[in-house]
């Protein structure tokens, strides 16, 4: 890991892999529910994490390799279900490209337990990684200048849900009438980093 001071009061920790940022971003939450951590947000990506409003971002660059190695808690919480139609354009695509029926294409994917990343790109969406990197799956050649709300999709090493209409690159393989995003509900966002999720399939329209 690598620290590197972004202003004043801010420290921005790049990781080695995607893997150890995920296990820094939770190991830093536990930090700070325990009271040793000051800070006013910690905000993951794909291999950083940002610490803003640190009191001292010096003496936390050098306390990082205390960081490394700690044993994650068992999960507090249970994994937030989202119903999907896997009834996406590109289910027979992802089905040729990982060599399978678009029946073990479900059975995969629904029988995965995924973890929100880092989320970007449009409020409420989230990074999910869980999948095995065999099934990583490219973009689209050419991208939809529009993808409906709610569309379940894979792009890389990730999954996603779009939360509302957007032009979008990404293999487009079920679609869910969840909610990802609703300014007027506490909290907005239906998926935050760290949440567990799984995928449930549903029959019908």
């Amino acid at each position: 890991m690598r620290a590197l001071p972004a202003g004043r009061e801010a420290l921005l920790i790049e990781a080695d892999s995607a893997e150890e940022a995920g296990a820094l971003h939770a190991a830093l939450l536990r930090r700070r529910v325990q009271g040793t951590l000051t800070v006013r947000e910690i905000v993951p990506a794909a291999r950083t994490v940002l610490l803003d409003g640190l009191p001292d971002p010096a003496r936390w660059a050098s306390e990082l390799s205390s960081l490394e190695g700690e044993s994650p808690e068992p999960p507090a919480r249970p994994p937030v279900e989202i119903p999907v139609r896997y009834d996406g354009p590109d289910l027979a695509a992802v089905a040729a490209h990982w060599a399978v029926s678009e029946r073990e294409v479900v059975r995969i994917h629904a029988g995965t337990e995924f973890t929100v990343a880092f989320c970007g790109f449009a409020p409420g969406f989230g990074y999910l990684t869980g999948l095995p990197a065999r099934y990583a799956v490219p973009r689209r050649a050419t991208p939809r200048t529009a993808v409906p709300p709610g569309a379940v999709a894979l792009a890389g090493p990730y999954t996603g849900v779009y939360p509302r209409t957007s032009p979008g690159g990404w293999q487009l393989i079920g679609t869910t009438d969840a909610v990802l995003w609703d300014h007027t509900r506490d909290p907005a966002a239906l998926l935050s980093p760290g949440t567990r999720v799984r995928f449930a399939p549903v029959e019908g329209p």
